[in-house]
């Protein structure tokens, strides 16, 4: 009797280490952004990424694929191995407004992947550079009615949720913009400062250094709340657009087979990572706020996203390509 517990005790012992080991990758990973360098999805990536990479003791690679307002990312990741080495910073454009906005895509979001977890929802900023004249809503609407088709509103790509933000403004105001769509944050914050566009509503992650920096001027932000980081920035509900709520979302997914195991155990560090006082830090910092939860509050805040944009896209008559 003594050695059959003794047999059984030791197996546990043996076992116990492969089965943690199992419910987390064996190999490098990498964290796949469908956007340039210095976007809010490639920031916050890199946040997270960094932490966990020491928590796991592996090396986490941000592997940036941009085009096609983050698309082409996770169509990319959908055709991965289902094996946590190669998983998706997740974007209200691929799994929220692309599936109403692209019919043909190569992807089904609740098929082609396993929800991690949701890590931050931000406004967007309306902001400008300094050499605009307008620089409030009031004085930004009178100038686009006073020039139609002729002020330039930058946005990070055809369809993405800045596009979107830009169509609720213009319907909600009356006016007609030229629209300048780019391949991400990066390059179109760089036009924006540098003047070859007049505005841009562009998500407060990305938008935040230039802010906090001078170089860019936060005119409104577009939660129904304003975000802890800037309470002195009034919101487009505050300025008299009722109901304007156009958010931008970030959040880990894997390849539609991940075991629900793997995926559990990666949502429960996330959710270790996303307490730490210097990341709540920097995710005040770049207005990312009630990230964290299990993984199915995520699935299920995708699928109520999915809901509120196909809405949106159909009343406003949004195109990829507008």
């Amino acid at each position: 009797m003594q050695r059959r517990t003794f047999i059984a005790a030791s197996a546990v012992t043996l076992t116990a280490p492969l089965v943690q080991a199992q419910t987390l990758p064996t190999g490098p990973i990498r964290i796949i952004v469908g956007f340039p360098p210095g976007g809010g999805t490639d920031v916050l990536a890199r946040v997270v990424g960094q932490k966990l990479s020491v928590m796991w003791n592996v090396s986490i690679i941000i592997e940036n694929k941009a085009g096609a307002a983050g698309v082409i990312a996770a169509d990319y990741v959908a055709k991965q191995a289902s094996d946590g080495n190669t998983l998706l910073m997740a974007h209200i454009n691929s799994h929220a407004i692309a599936p109403s906005l692209q019919p043909k895509l190569g992807y089904v979001v609740e098929r082609d992947f396993v929800p991690i977890a949701l890590v931050g929802v931000t406004p967007n900023l309306l902001i400008c550079n300094e050499a605009q004249p307008a620089k409030t809503v009031k004085d930004i609407v009178a100038l686009c009615k006073a020039k139609p088709g002729q002020i330039s509103f930058a946005s990070a790509g055809g369809g993405s949720a800045q596009h979107l933000a830009l169509e609720m403004f213009k319907l909600g105001a009356g006016i007609d913009v030229l629209h300048v769509p780019y391949k991400g944050s990066g390059p179109a914050l760089v036009d924006l400062i540098g003047g070859q566009v007049n505005y841009c509503f562009e998500t407060m992650t990305s938008a935040a250094p230039h802010v906090k920096g001078g170089k860019a001027i936060a005119v409104a932000q577009t939660r129904m709340k304003r975000a802890k980081g800037y309470p002195n920035v009034p919101t487009m509900h505050e300025l008299g657009f009722t109901g304007f709520d156009a958010t931008t979302w970030y959040g880990l997914v894997g390849p539609g087979k991940l075991p629900a195991a793997m995926a559990k155990r990666m949502n429960e560090d996330i959710n270790k990572v996303l307490a730490m006082p210097d990341v709540q830090e920097k995710m005040e910092q770049y207005g990312a706020e009630d990230g964290g939860g299990s993984t199915q509050r995520f699935a299920d805040f995708i699928r109520s996203e999915q809901t509120k944009w196909a809405k949106v896209v159909k009343d406003a008559k949004v195109s990829a390509d507008s």
